[in-house]
């Protein structure tokens, strides 16, 4: 029997709003709300037309985004005084170094739809409008040569998180251009490619800013399937942005999970348990995976029947050398395969 729960995973679109406004809202998975999550946490954000959320900088945990719908204009302070601002669409990612401050606009006529992967199980964050209201009027004054009169304006109240756009905004031509934490990941020619499913990879050697973090966005028709493998020194977070699937993952006390995963799920893979993802239904499905490495590796199932010889195989499973399938040489992992016995065949 497949069960209804796991420790694996959770579903973000149920999970309760962190702040929600008729502007949008925020939703968290964290350490608190799946309990097996490491180094990485999820976040979903929707902004409504007109709506921006407030500056603010992660305390500790780099971060990558996917914009799953709308267009947003993201705008930041780094280290060293570095800037940035740009326009980030549907399909494209965007990365926030830890301790930058940036803020986030939506700039079209839709609801805007973010999927925010962090680095940290439980991270943490500043807003601008709450480090301002910790410091005195004449404080902030002196920073800015004004008198302290310049400040008895400021509302001490706590950050609001979403507000909306006063006035109109203006996008130049320079913040539609290339960016180095602007990622088009669905305009990239998918390194990985068939005819029953691609993998476009957000990964260090294609997008040069990301340091201890990845993402793979994943599709898998109805006749293809994520073969068995596990990631040796790589935590694994997917998130169901579209379509089913199901998933059997091993832990190390030889406990098998296997469970459902439906549309706005996440679920977590700690570093070399063995899992598979399995496409239910016909439309395939559409899967957001973060790594909690820059360049994240695997070793799979297929390519690792054909590195010990057949009868060190045989003596491991305990049968005849003469009935071992023949497994195909496999020199490299597709890391997709395609699926020619149906979902829950054992024959």
């Amino acid at each position: 029997m497949m069960s209804a729960q796991s420790p694996y995973w959770v579903s973000l679109h149920k999970t309760e709003p962190t702040f929600q406004n008729d502007l949008g809202s925020v939703q968290v998975v964290d350490a608190r709300h799946l309990d097996i999550l490491k180094r990485l946490s999820i976040k979903r954000i929707i902004l409504a037309p007109g709506a921006i959320r407030e500056p603010q900088w992660n305390v500790n945990a780099n971060q990558i985004a996917y914009v799953i719908s709308g267009e947003v204009l993201v705008t930041m302070l780094a280290n060293a005084g570095e800037r940035a601002s740009f326009v980030a669409g549907q399909g494209q990612m965007y990365h926030v170094e830890s301790g930058a401050v940036y803020h986030i606009e939506n700039l079209g006529s839709v609801d805007a739809e973010i999927i925010v992967a962090l680095r940290s199980e439980l991270p943490q964050h500043f807003s601008l409008r709450d480090s301002l209201n910790a410091m005195t009027n004449p404080v902030l004054a002196n920073t800015y040569d004004l008198p302290s009169s310049a400040f008895a304006a400021f509302e001490r109240s706590p950050a609001e998180e979403i507000f909306a756009r006063r006035g109109s905004v203006q996008v130049d031509a320079t913040q539609r251009m290339p960016n180095a934490h602007l990622f088009n990941v669905e305009g990239q020619n998918a390194p990985l490619s068939y005819a029953y499913g691609a993998a476009h990879l957000a990964r260090k050697q294609f997008w040069a800013a990301l340091d201890d973090i990845s993402m793979y966005s994943l599709r898998i028709k109805e006749d293809g399937m994520r073969e068995p493998h596990w990631h040796p020194v790589t935590g694994e977070m997917g998130y169901v942005a579209k379509g089913a699937a199901k998933m059997r993952v091993l832990s190390p006390d030889v406990e098998v999970g296997e469970y459902e995963l439906h549309e706005g799920d996440v679920y977590f893979i700690p570093r070399a348990y063995p899992h598979h993802i399995e496409v239910l239904g016909d439309e395939g499905f559409h899967f957001l995976i973060f790594f909690d490495q820059p360049t994240p590796g695997d070793i799979g199932y297929r390519a690792t029947a054909t590195t010990f010889s057949r009868e060190v195989l045989a003596g491991t499973f305990n049968m005849p050398e003469r009935e071992l399938p023949e497994f195909p040489f496999t020199p490299a992992d597709p890391l997709i395969v395609k699926r020619i016995n149906p979902v829950g065949a054992t024959e």
